[in-house]
């Protein structure tokens, strides 16, 4: 089992690395296919699409064919998927490619997660998502070399790409590794539909946190380095390299809570998490201190570190093994609709409210979670089916 878990450790870096290079690769991009600068949210919501798509199905799909060959599937999608960005030279080509990139990480996504929240400690799943960070990081990094050298982000593409087929064959080949975790509850479990996932005690409510959640971390890394600049003054370069310290301040948060949950259970963390997130929004309104105003975007990021492998670990726990594939899918897709509704409602009352509403909207959504989070502790209360 401990190579199996060395496996889905580099499964996570894996799924990290594509997800934040669009992002940093197109500012280069769309002057050499001939589009417009905010062409770049039309692929990113067809990627969405598909990644709530897989979500939602990856129970039925995880069921019939495993998790090890539902991992391995989809890391094969990805791969293709950026291997085809590497070949593209048209926009309605990435509109392609965008389509297996999005189903293939939704799947990996809500299949490793349930996988890692039945078989191993809460620790483990920090640790993860922590890993995670580190190649959502050194996916815009590895693309930034080939863009220095040549502003060649085709060869970006391909050179994650080749990373994802590597891991695809390791995946492959670790398959037995994987049959006897994957044999646990299966005869109990049954595969069940949206409706009925939504109809059961408390799963609206943790879709709700998971929305709310995601929400105000696609906020604080789309908005920040804008609300630094035009609320507070700070020139844009500062700006840019601490708005950065929100997702530092989440990867770095993730390492540590893998040591604090020898003492604090999943819910106990993600309340020491919403503690957090409130200092660090205690620091961005008050309007004295410019360090406070910075350095509250890393005390942000170590607040949300803890709550979102929190909520998928304690999944089993809430609501019975057998059931927690389809809810931890629903929860994956509760959370890509956030990602997609709640960064753009913002610009939206920005441009008619003033960007100062920044801090007041992470106070909004983070009272959602922790309203959500609370009723559904209440509601769950000794139900293990």
């Amino acid at each position: 089992m401990h190579i199996l878990l060395l496996i889905i450790y580099l499964a996570f870096i894996s799924l990290g690395l594509p997800d934040s290079l669009l992002g940093s690769a197109w500012p280069t991009i769309y002057p050499q296919i001939n589009v417009p600068i905010s062409y770049s949210g039309i692929i990113f919501v067809i990627i969405s699409f598909g990644t709530i798509t897989s979500s939602l199905n990856s129970d039925r799909i995880t069921k019939r064919f495993s998790t090890g060959v539902v991992t391995a599937v989809s890391t094969a999608m990805t791969a293709t998927a950026l291997f085809g960005f590497a070949t593209s030279i048209h926009f309605w080509q990435l509109c392609l490619w965008a389509i297996p990139y999005g189903l293939g990480a939704g799947s990996i996504d809500a299949a490793l997660n349930n996988y890692v929240a039945l078989h191993y400690a809460s620790r483990h799943m920090s640790w993860l998502h922590c890993m995670w960070g580190v190649g959502a990081s050194l996916g815009p990094y590895i693309m930034s070399v080939f863009i220095t050298n040549g502003n060649n982000w085709h060869r970006g593409y391909f050179t994650i790409g080749l990373i994802q087929a590597i891991l695809t064959f390791v995946l492959f080949m670790s398959l037995p590794l994987w049959k006897k975790g994957d044999e646990t509850n299966e005869e109990e479990r049954r595969t069940m539909s949206l409706k009925e996932i939504v109809s059961l005690m408390g799963v609206k409510e943790i879709m709700l946190c998971f929305f709310c959640y995601c929400g105000l971390e696609q906020t604080c890394g789309l908005w920040a380095a804008s609300w630094l600049v035009k609320a507070k003054g700070i020139l844009e370069a500062r700006a840019a390299a601490f708005a950065s310290l929100y997702f530092l301040g989440i990867t770095i948060g993730r390492f540590i809570s893998g040591f604090i949950t020898y003492k604090l259970n999943d819910k106990n963390m993600i309340r020491l998490g919403y503690s957090l997130i409130i200092v660090g929004i205690v620091c961005l309104l008050q309007p004295y201190s410019e360090n406070l105003n910075l350095y509250g975007l890393l005390i942000i990021g170590l607040g949300s570190a803890p709550i979102y492998p929190s909520l998928i670990h304690s999944t089993p726990e809430l609501f019975g093994p057998t059931r927690s594939q389809s809810i931890i899918g629903a929860q994956m897709a509760s959370a890509y609709v956030g990602n997609i509704l709640i960064p753009p409602l913002f610009g939206f009352l920005a441009d008619r409210l003033g960007i100062n509403l920044f801090p007041y909207y992470l106070i909004l959504l983070l009272l959602g979670m922790i309203v959500t989070h609370e009723k559904l502790r209440s509601d769950t209360k000794g139900l293990k089916p």
